[in-house]
């Protein structure tokens, strides 16, 4: 079991390291408000949503903010268990533990900034919301929720892949995945197939949620299936994690 001296440890070691990678830094900070800039300046008025396209396209970017910073993490992880780091921890009697629920904080609290970077450029842009104070609230809980999830499984694939260049590519498929969704546009306004595929992926119904919240007008069911989408994820990520940190460390 982890102790919570050894992950502070392990999660001040990993923003050192983060913030000595510029490029880490973009792809989680700056990244999703370059993609803010060009589909609102350069998109916006082609996409008829019915409401101000910033107001649309904010929730689905904060979804986004979260999914850009998870290459990194799993690059990271996947360099201990490669360069024998882990090996080093065990001799300094490192809980294991600890050196997962480290990157997994870390990689929380980089999303946590990215949304708080994302919505102060909205806010400049004209985003406004209508959502209450207890909205607001459980807009923050649905972002902490999906990034312990994400980050759970960004750790596991980082701990699959064979090295920190393939651990890259491992989360490309989750960086694409919000473009599949309601994320730009509605699902309804996509061609068949994609269209059925956008309504019934699990990043659609947390942006859904999201959006319901910020407009004030929330979804008990959306958000009921955002939470289990999430609850899954992280838990399918925790024991996939446990699991392949056990064989290999």
């Amino acid at each position: 079991m982890s102790t919570p001296s050894h992950s502070m440890v392990m999660l001040r070691r990993n923003f050192k390291h983060i913030a000595r990678n510029p490029t880490s830094v973009f792809n989680a900070v700056l990244m999703p408000i370059v993609l803010m800039l060009m589909f609102v300046y350069m998109f916006g008025d082609a996409f008829n949503v019915g409401v101000d396209y910033i107001d649309y396209a904010t929730p689905g970017l904060m979804l986004l903010a979260v999914c850009y910073g998870l290459g990194a993490t799993a690059t990271a992880v996947n360099s201990d268990m490669t360069k024998g780091i882990i090996n080093r921890f065990k001799v300094m009697d490192v809980s294991r533990g600890a050196v997962l629920t480290g990157h997994v904080i870390a990689s929380l609290l980089t999303n946590l900034i990215a949304i708080g970077s994302l919505l102060g450029v909205a806010f400049l842009l004209g985003f406004n919301p209508s959502a209450s104070s207890l909205d607001w609230l459980a807009v923050l809980g649905i972002i902490v929720l999906l990034g312990f999830a994400a980050g759970w499984l960004t750790v596991a694939l980082g701990l699959f892949a064979k090295s920190p260049e393939t651990a890259g590519l491992a989360a490309v498929p989750l960086v694409m995945l919000p473009f599949f969704s309601s994320a730009i546009v509605p699902a309804e306004k996509m061609g068949p197939g994609l269209r059925q595929f956008a309504e019934y992926q699990p990043f659609t119904s947390i942006i859904e949620t999201l959006r319901g919240l910020l407009n004030g007008t929330p979804t008990t069911s959306t958000t009921i299936t955002a939470i289990a989408w999430c609850v899954g994820i992280a838990l399918v990520g925790y024991l996939w994690a446990g699991s392949t940190f056990k064989k290999r460390a």
